[in-house]
């Protein structure tokens, strides 16, 4: 039996680290954290300086006890969680759960699995860091502490099952305060004029904009009309050199925001397809603040830049890291072995090694050198001047790998090389061009460009980003969504041969695509939130108790202390709040329907935002309610929009002296026949608008597929049926479905072979689900 025991959170990660090891080392996975809080009395005890009640979850009981087994079995046990935080918190569960002994307990830690560096760690190992541990601590049960007492709150003054957190709470402000921006945002018209003009032949055009923006249509057309007169002088050319300096290798932030805006990963998935890199062996730990490069990095950086593009584009460099509160001394996100441009693995895996090899790369390959030239033209009988801007790179330098993405949505023309003009030459034009433009909306948030400003304002970590950004959808507070844009009109004019034409032109504005957008119940959550614990979701106060952690974690504070100066205040406000405040259903009364009279409002109700036509407490008719529509929020929703809302349910008409009504359920828009249901076809049907021969269309559509599921029943017992499926044919008896064997022909299936079937079919995996909750209770 092996003498040591490696103990490492996931089975890859095992799986790459017992090639590096001999035959003396057995390494077990613990599959993440084994201990969380326990549930109740929020697994905190408040009174004895928040000591922290720790149980082993159900789903690890069986990993523990392989793992005690095992510890029995080796002399010397290794823990080899990661080396941030969470790594740390993972190791000290272990070693007091398995109840190790200090003498053959040592903790290693690495930020790449590769041979040198676990025999490295295998040489210098270390005791477990129990500042790490309790910074870890202390953000679990302050997010416990925050969470289990404010939600409460939510249910009991805005809706049920709402929850609320410390750093998801600030995300979701953060989305709801760009979304009010936008709400309020006109867009103004100004005006851009640009030329084309020729250079010394008429092979030689290139463009020039007006050094200013125009105020009104008349100023563009008053212009247009001078030009005809005007001529047009080169006053001066100026040539400057520039130079580009390549990006800083990969954090966690900057790695999730340049994969969502290159091959649009969302966070969660950017972090998932890491860690599987980095649980091979490809790269290095992909949960760092650092942009720092070991030495040995910078040097077979240099090596692989020096073979494949030659010594020129060498240029090796070390980079500061700026973010505020930067975590332990990791790397930067990098390639294991630097020499390796692929790697095998899933399509996604090889396209995020891609990213972060050729960035890697850049960032020690040599500045980019570009020509900045700059055409000034005078226009008589004007106070305007042209301005032509042109670059060129001279030398590609780290370009020649690798160019760094922006969320800048505004569409720049590429500059390029102008052609050789001289000062005092007198250019003739092709073309002026005048165009009506907008000032463009503040941008919605995507999850990359969330987490940028989560990394500005210093609000969690690069263990949390991703995290929180999940939570704050799957909490039902906020949507990633696609929305199509709207047609706008504009003005254009051109003068050509000294005549000015004028034109109207259309296009798409204000398409999104993978933005963020609050909801109805996020923004009414929020500024509850706003109104009643300000300090919960203060910007700055949220940055600062993540100062609080890092000096934890350097030691400087005890964390019980740091609990208690947040939670006591808290804990109070917490107890008023309930006492003291009103519920918040975010009502808007929008005014009165035009036929009845009745008053017309919006807010939040039990099953969401809805519209609600009458009042509540009429003791001579109760009052109508429609849910709102995708896309339809409170603040926003028009009278008239309310009201179209109450057109549903529509009776169309009658088929097989049966009425057919269309309305919109729980599950969205259906049409209803004979007490059977069928759904509305998404993006085809509209259900304010369907018409009676479509519905029976439908109607007789849901029959046939209905008729070719069904395959056989029997006499014997016709509560067994064989009906057909997605994925083939199945047998249905007492509400649970049984596989039929492909070698069967399932429509000459007996009786007694279809008993047999559902007999020896395994256990239900919902049976299994059912008892374990009931058993939690």
């Amino acid at each position: 039996m092996s003498g040591n025991l490696v103990i490492v959170e996931s089975p890859a990660k095992a799986k790459t680290i017992e090639k590096f090891l001999g035959k003396d080392f057995t390494v077990m996975s613990s599959f993440g954290h084994i201990r969380d809080l326990a549930k109740k009395n929020f697994g905190i005890d408040i009174e004895n300086n928040y000591t922290p009640e720790y149980i082993v979850s159900d789903d690890k009981k069986k990993v523990v006890a392989e793992l005690k087994k095992k510890v029995k079995e080796a002399d010397v046990v290794w823990l080899a969680s990661d080396e941030d935080r969470e790594g740390e918190a993972i190791a000290w569960h272990l070693y007091d759960e398995l109840k190790l002994k200090p003498e053959n307990t040592k903790r290693i830690v690495f930020h790449e699995i590769t041979k040198s560096a676990i025999l490295h760690a295998i040489e210098n190992p270390r005791d477990i860091d129990y500042n790490l541990v309790n910074a870890q601590q202390a953000r679990r049960v302050l997010d416990r502490l925050v969470g289990f007492e404010l939600s409460p709150v939510l249910w009991k003054k805005i809706k049920p099952s709402l929850s609320a957190g410390r750093v998801q709470s600030v995300s979701v402000r953060i989305l709801v305060e760009r979304e009010r921006e936008i709400m309020k945002f006109q867009a103004t018209p100004y005006y851009k004029v640009f030329g084309h003009f020729f250079g010394e032949s008429k092979d030689s055009l290139f463009k020039a904009e007006l050094n200013s923006r125009l105020g009104s249509k008349k100023e563009v057309e008053d212009f247009l009309e001078n030009c005809k007169k005007s001529e047009f002088v080169v006053e001066s050319t100026t040539r400057k050199p520039s130079k580009k300096k390549p990006a800083a290798p990969f954090t966690t932030s900057t790695l999730q925001q340049e994969a969502s805006r290159k091959m649009g990963f969302s966070v969660s998935q950017t972090m998932s397809v890491a860690q599987k890199l980095y649980e091979a062996g490809k790269i290095t730990y992909m949960r760092t603040d650092s942009v720092n490069l070991s030495e040995t990095a910078v040097e077979s950086a240099k090596s692989v830049i020096e073979e494949n593009f030659g010594k020129k584009y060498s240029s090796p460099r070390k980079f500061q890291t700026k973010s505020k509160g930067a975590q332990e001394a990791h790397e930067a996100i990098r390639p294991t072995y630097l020499e390796k441009d692929t790697v095998s693995g899933s399509a996604a895996e090889k396209k995020l090694y891609d990213l972060i090899w050729k960035r890697t790369i850049a960032s020690q390959m040599s500045d980019a050198e570009l020509e900045k030239t700059t055409i000034d033209i005078s226009i008589s009988n004007s106070k305007y001047r042209f301005a032509g801007h042109g670059e060129v790179i001279v030398f590609d330098g780290f370009l020649k790998v690798y160019m760094e993405s922006t969320d800048d949505e505004t569409d720049e023309a590429v500059k390029g090389l102008l052609p050789k003009i001289n000062d005092g030459q007198v250019l003739q034009y092709n073309s002026i061009n005048g165009l009506e433009r907008f000032t463009n909306k503040p941008a919605r948030y995507s999850e990359a460009s969330l987490v940028k400003k989560l990394e500005e304002l210093g609000i969690g970590r690069p263990s949390t980003y991703a995290p929180t950004i999940s939570t704050i959808q799957n909490r039902g507070y906020v949507e990633k969504e696609d929305r199509e844009g709207v047609e706008r009109s504009y003005d254009s004019w051109v003068l050509e041969n000294n005549e000015v034409k004028k034109t109207v032109c259309t296009e798409i504005t204000g398409a999104e695509k993978g933005k963020l957008f609050p909801n109805d119940i996020g923004m009414v959550v929020n500024d509850f939130l706003v109104k009643y614990f300000q300090e919960v979701v203060d910007y700055n106060f949220t940055a600062k108790v993540e100062e609080k952690f890092d000096e934890i974690a350097f030691g400087n504070i005890e964390w019980p202390k740091m609990i208690d100066a947040f939670y006591k205040p808290f804990h109070i406000n917490v107890e008023q709040t309930l006492e003291n405040s009103e519920r918040d259903s975010g009502e808007r009364i929008l005014g009165n329907d035009p036929k009845t009279g009745k008053q017309v409002s919006v807010r939040i109700g039990r099953f969401g935002p809805m519209a609600q036509l009458g009042l509540s407490d009429d003791e001579n008719k109760k009052p109508e309610y429609s849910a709102l529509q995708k896309g339809q929020l409170l603040e926003t929703i028009t009278l008239e929009e309310a009201l179209v809302l109450f057109q549903l349910p529509r009776q169309l008409g009658e088929y097989e002296g049966k009425v057919v009504t269309v309305a919109i359920g729980r599950f969205g828009p259906y049409v209803r026949h004979d007490g059977k249901f069928v759904s509305l076809k998404k993006g085809i049907d509209d259900p304010y608008t369907v018409e009676f021969d479509r519905a029976v269309e439908l109607i007789e559509e849901k029959r046939e597929a209905d008729r070719n599921k069904f395959i056989k029943t029997f006499s014997e017992d016709e509560n067994i049926q064989i009906l057909n499926g997605r994925y083939g044919p199945y047998i249905s008896f007492e509400k649970n479905n049984y596989k039929i064997p492909k070698d069967i022909d399932a429509a000459s299936l007996d009786y007694e072979t279809a008993v047999k079937l559902i007999k020896e079919a395994p256990a239900k995996k919902k049976a299994v689900k059912k008892k374990s909750v009931k058993k939690k209770k």
